[in-house]
């Protein structure tokens, strides 16, 4: 990551994942309009204004100096527009991660793409060796990204959503499981 703190863009074979900028509010609204996209976190669908307000929160970082906030929005490479983005909140070694894919471009695999992209630019690139996602136990679309970018359940459960996680130092011992216990840390949530 750049010294600077702030997220480095990457790509995957289909999406480039560049950094959060207030500018992407305007497109960025019209990708996550759908009230579907609120199911499993709540919430309603934010309008450009409010969406540029989050993003200029998002983009000057927590008021806390031990974690960062990174951001990006996801830019289908073929067209050139955006399709939906991936955070993650960095505190030390671990990131707190999360993924959403507008309604349009769901179905593609585009959320499958983007979130292993990121675990393994987090688990590349930076200090980051565990990575966490909570995910209600009944949103099958997101458990399926979360396998796919190498997160495994675990058996706890925060706000009654499952805790899924991949630890490199775990990948290092044959035959160990992900279980409770590896990496606690704050939640993923700011808005």
């Amino acid at each position: 990551m750049q010294a600077n703190g702030a997220p480095e863009p990457f790509v995957t074979s289909r999406l480039d994942a560049l950094p959060l900028d207030v500018a992407h509010a305007d497109e960025m609204a019209a990708v996550l309009f759908d009230p579907a996209l609120h199911a499993w976190t709540g919430g309603a669908p934010e309008d450009a204004g409010a969406l540029r307000a989050r993003y200029e929160r998002q983009v000057a970082g927590p008021s806390d100096p031990a974690e960062l906030w990174w951001n990006w929005v996801l830019r289908v490479r073929a067209d050139g527009g955006l399709a939906g983005y991936v955070q993650a909140t960095v505190r030390g070694a671990r990131a707190e991660v999360a993924w959403v894919v507008g309604t349009r471009w769901q179905g593609r695999g585009y959320a499958k793409e983007g979130a292993a992209g990121l675990v393994r630019h987090l688990l590349d690139r930076g200090p980051v060796r565990t990575v966490v996602a909570h995910i209600h136990p009944e949103n099958a679309a997101s458990a399926a990204v979360a396998a796919a970018a190498g997160l495994l359940p675990t058996d706890e459960r925060e706000d009654g959503e499952v805790r899924w996680r991949r630890d490199t130092l775990q990948e290092a011992v044959p035959g160990r499981g992900a279980g409770p216990g590896w990496g606690q840390g704050p939640r993923h949530r700011r808005s």
